[in-house]
């Protein structure tokens, strides 16, 4: 799989990675032994970049790459983390003293030395302004708890102020062709800097493998049911914030524009990776026909400017007025 490099980690990794929200909670229950063989599927499809946070499943996600890293020493994979969203969202719980007992935290738990990446978790906006919070990010470094620091971002201004920052390595960011804001600045932005960028909720939460209907029924411990309005956070997470019966409508759009050969969630992602900027885009899977079909997508040739600007003027026409001003 074609290999980019992240940011100012200087790290190469796989332009489809793999998400792990989904192996540790919110997304209904994957058994242990199911979430393992993802992560198998994964890196024998080429995937070399796992993306997780101390938060999923309260650690469970962390535990389980740990588990899976350990009984496969050697093998290369880059493991970025996140932390701060353990507590309330408060600014001045952004400081060093957290910082070392979360990332301390997260190193047990995925049994590292040094973590190869740790994302601040879509942190209040005084968060990403603090001197005092990137003074504490650079000590992480200097301690040897971190290799590289980076940030998780809810809007374009945050990310905007985040790769303004000289010690930022990355940001994270929800992209995909229901989440068009970034392309204005945001990815030509990192570029410039020499930041990469990490493309979250690639699949609208599943609405662009167009799989969905109004009779879908997501479990009651899946933040699809719970986080439609924003209940638990931020209501951009689930279905990028379009409201289900328009997701449904505009997804059913945008299956008929794969082309013969790409399935709609490969469609979805092909676009992705074809950004330019995008490192690499963060699928999650819950079984291992998922996790291969994904990583399928990056070997899929570039799609054609004709669907391109189809997905635009869908967006347009279908999404535009209820996320852009938002995000």
């Amino acid at each position: 799989m074609e290999q980019r490099v992240l940011g100012r980690t200087g790290r190469a990794v796989s332009v489809v990675g793999l998400g792990t929200w989904q192996l540790g909670a919110d997304w209904g229950q994957v058994r242990e032994e199911d979430a393992l063989a993802v992560l198998d599927a994964a890196v024998e499809s080429g995937v070399t970049f796992f993306d997780t946070a101390d938060v999923y499943g309260d650690g469970r996600s962390e535990r389980l790459i740990g588990r899976f890293l350990r009984e496969r020493p050697g093998l290369d994979v880059f493991v970025a983390t996140k932390m701060g969203r353990r507590v309330e969202q408060l600014p001045e719980h952004y400081a060093l003293d957290n910082f070392r007992a979360w990332t301390d935290r997260s190193r047990t738990n995925l049994g590292v030395e040094t973590l190869d990446l740790v994302q601040l978790h879509c942190p209040p906006t005084a968060v990403i302004s603090s001197d005092e919070v990137f003074d504490g990010l650079d000590t992480l470094v200097a301690e040897g708890r971190v290799a590289a620091y980076a940030v998780s971002v809810e809007t374009c201004a945050q990310a905007l102020a985040a790769i303004a920052r000289p010690g930022v390595a990355s940001v994270q960011i929800i992209l995909n062709p229901f989440r068009l804001k970034p392309l204005e600045e945001v990815l030509p932005a990192a570029s410039e800097a020499g930041v990469g960028i990490i493309a979250r909720v690639p699949l609208a939460s599943g609405l662009l493998s167009g799989r969905y209907t109004r009779e879908t029924v997501f479990s009651p411990d899946d933040h699809r049911n719970f986080n439609r309005h924003g209940e638990a956070f931020d209501q951009g997470e689930t279905f990028s914030g379009v409201d289900y019966e328009t997701g449904l409508a505009a997804a059913k759009e945008f299956t008929e524009l794969a082309p013969e050969g790409y399935t709609p969630a490969q469609t979805a992602l092909r676009w992705i990776v074809q950004q330019p900027g995008v490192t690499s885009v963060i699928p999650g899977a819950r079984s291992v026909e998922q996790a291969r079909a994904n990583a399928r997508a990056a070997e899929l040739p570039p799609l054609p400017e004709r669907t391109l600007q189809a997905i635009g003027e869908l967006y347009d026409r279908r999404i535009r007025a209820q996320v852009h001003h938002r995000w």
